[in-house]
């Protein structure tokens, strides 16, 4: 998800409501077997202005590339190339 934001809401307020009004909206709308529910933490990254454009694209693209890299394999890449420490018992759950 690509969004811009305000400076008067944080990044885990912001996640919050769009989490829980998506998780609302699925278990209204599509009828799931069990309640779906995301998991309790998140990865938020800052993208500059030049970089959108290729952001943008990367999103559209994503079906294409996680067939051949998971989504888990890629964010370990990312935090490995940012230096993010990370402990695995904490990341999926």
């Amino acid at each position: 998800m690509l969004f811009q934001l305000g400076r008067t809401i944080s990044v885990s307020e912001a996640l919050g409501s769009i989490k829980s009004n998506s998780s609302l909206w699925v278990n209204q709308t599509r009828g799931l077997p069990s309640a779906f529910h995301w998991q309790g933490g998140y990865a938020a990254f800052s993208v500059s202005q030049s970089n959108l454009e290729a952001v943008r694209e990367y999103i559209r693209r994503q079906p294409e590339h996680h067939a051949t890299q998971s989504f888990q394999d890629e964010l370990r890449e990312w935090l490995r190339r940012y230096e993010i420490e990370w402990d695995e018992r904490y990341v999926w759950d």
